[in-house]
């Protein structure tokens, strides 16, 4: 199957396999789990921070700081189409006990004098406090924040004494994308959390990265949370190798996810923004009524499996299972479909 769904679908590489079946481990939560310890050192380097956490999920990072940096009844900032608000199941309600305060963003970038103006100042008993403020890079839309735009709000915070966390699941590709080292783009944040199981393959697992002392406390959240891992290493071997090898390789899913897109540009009845193509993201709209279901039927038939569009609108993910030959297949079910 070709599966273009998301990144998140990804399998492990043979090396990954290989790596789980031969690491050395302990138990994390007395912390000498040895293959832990090296991602979570590595991770710390590669994220630009004084130290690192290895965690389940990328929800689990971002809600973890959430619940690391604020006290409860605190207000968030961050951009209304963020996947902190969209997609993590209210959690910042749940766990943390934050109120979200969101404001319209530029698909994806956020103002920052209306940020400016959501910030809590003073000491005035009935307002919550301003715990924290949000951004993500890249944004779930598939759009690369510029570095500009990220550092005009780590200005603002600076200048309020509110911390930034980086929903960085997809840090690397972002990183990619604007030819520099992720730590030009973590710079402008206190906290970051980056996804291995999306585009960098490894099974499971996300890292939390900021300051020693947040990290220390973030560790007493993680196990409250029920995240305190035994022996993690065998999760932790194929993130090693996310970082080390896989971030090296994510212009190949951009690049193919350019050639995707040009090519569906092609069709008949299709309509893509190309300049929204800057990871391995493809997103694009039917310019007439389709049979949806058809649609789907016609590719599982074919071998290859996507999320059906919604209002017309479709997305397709490339990563290291998604080759030249995959997208001429794919596009050819597209090109049949639209053409009968």
């Amino acid at each position: 199957m070709i599966d273009l769904r998301s990144d998140t679908v990804t399998q492990p590489t043979p090396a990954m396999r290989q790596a789980m079946f031969e690491a050395e481990v302990g138990d994390d939560c007395y912390g000498d789990d040895p293959t832990v310890l090296r991602l979570e050192r590595m991770a710390a380097q590669r994220l630009g921070k004084e130290a690192a956490l290895f965690v389940p999920s990328g929800t689990f990072g971002n809600q973890l700081a959430l619940f690391t940096h604020c006290r409860p009844g605190d207000e968030v900032i961050l951009g209304d189409d963020s996947h902190i608000v969209w997609h993590e199941a209210g959690a910042a309600g749940a766990i943390a006990g934050v109120q979200l305060r969101t404001l319209d963003s530029d698909r994806g970038v956020l103002d920052p004098e209306a940020v400016r103006r959501r910030i809590r100042v003073g000491d005035d008993i009935h307002a919550p406090r301003t715990g924290l403020i949000c951004l993500e890079n890249a944004h779930s839309n598939g759009r690369v924040i510029p570095l500009a735009a990220m550092a005009a709000v780590w200005e603002v915070a600076q200048r309020h004494a509110v911390p930034v966390h980086l929903d960085g699941a997809r840090v690397f590709n972002a990183a990619a994308a604007l030819g520099v080292d992720a730590r030009e783009i973590t710079r402008y944040a206190d906290s970051v959390m980056c996804c291995l199981s999306k585009g960098l393959a490894a099974p499971v697992g996300s890292l939390l990265a900021g300051g020693a002392a947040f990290i220390d406390a973030a560790r007493r959240r993680r196990k409250l949370l029920g995240g305190g891992l035994r022996q993690a290493g065998v999760l932790a071997a194929p993130g090693l190798i996310a970082l080390e090898r896989m971030t090296q390789r994510l212009h190949e899913d951009h690049a193919h996810a350019r050639l995707l897109a040009e090519r569906l540009a092609a069709l008949p009845g299709l309509e893509v923004d190309l300049d929204a193509v800057q990871i391995n993201m493809v997103w694009f709209r039917f310019t007439r009524p389709i049979d949806g279901a058809a649609l789907m039927a016609r590719l599982n038939a074919a071998g290859i499996l996507a999320n059906p569009p919604e209002d017309g609108l479709m997305r397709l993910v490339t990563h290291w299972q998604v080759d030249a030959d995959a997208i001429a297949r794919t596009v050819a079910v597209f090109d049949a479909f639209l053409r009968h």
